[in-house]
């Protein structure tokens, strides 16, 4: 073979070689940036949201837990499902659980509105009946309801040592606030007990066609069964559990 061809085959090898590096570094810097991407897609803690919206770790978690993106467990906090499709993602640190955020959870509508303050009420129906039932009658637990039947249901879930807040915002896009909220058991209570207003009959369709839509855990009660909460509530309850 002639040292010419020779020649042209080195410096054909030698292209060949340096293009191949060349692809490789491409793809590996593609691949690196793609991988600092997703990592910086998804790097917030409960602090750093905390930071952003002058709030403490544990109320940006309590939030994340009212909205069922996040639940406790003994090391920490587990993701759920709806977490998940909310851009969570769950890591593990020294025998801890926690979890971090893609960005846009600080633009989730619903997130957003569960920091407003829960005097910020829009609806007129609610603003109206809330107008006309004032709250002033004191319970046990030194909560101020607006008829004499949440008085009953408010000291029974108090003497049965159940945790639950009155006039809760239900976590979802909708403006409305229950009667009752246990959040242990995630069970939203509505008395129905003015069948003849007919605004109250709007407000209460509307309620019911909105904890339908969101699947959320509902117990109704009415002026027929109230003085018999001692054996319907405790059922009712269960069914949840």
């Amino acid at each position: 073979m002639k040292i010419s061809n020779i020649i042209v085959i080195l410096f054909l090898i030698a292209i060949i070689t340096i293009t191949k590096k060349s692809t490789k570094s491409k793809k590996y810097k593609s691949n690196n940036k793609h991988h600092k991407k997703g990592r910086n897609m998804a790097n917030l803690t409960a602090k750093k949201i905390g930071e952003k919206l002058n709030l403490t770790p544990k109320e940006i978690n309590d939030i994340f837990i009212e909205l069922n993106f996040i639940k406790k467990c003994d090391k920490g906090y587990e993701i759920t499902d709806l977490g998940k499709q909310n851009a969570g993602e769950q890591k593990f640190y020294m025998g801890n659980s926690f979890i971090i955020w893609d960005e846009k959870i600080l633009n989730n509508e619903l997130f957003l509105k569960m920091i407003k303050p829960e005097n910020e009420i829009k609806e007129n129906i609610e603003i109206d009946f809330r107008k006309k039932f004032q709250a002033q009658y004191r319970t046990k637990s030194g909560h101020y309801v607006r008829s004499r039947a949440e008085v009953i249901i408010a000291d029974w879930l108090y003497s049965e040592y159940i945790c639950f807040a009155y006039e809760k915002r239900v976590p979802i896009l909708e403006d409305i606030y229950c009667d009752f909220y246990l959040p242990k058991e995630k069970i939203f209570i509505e008395f129905w007990g003015y069948e003849e207003d007919e605004k109250y009959i709007e407000r209460k369709n509307k309620k019911l066609e909105l904890y339908k839509k969101y699947n959320l855990n509902l117990i109704e009660i009415d002026n027929k069964i109230i003085n018999n909460i001692d054996d319907i509530l405790p059922r009712e309850i269960l069914k949840f559990k």
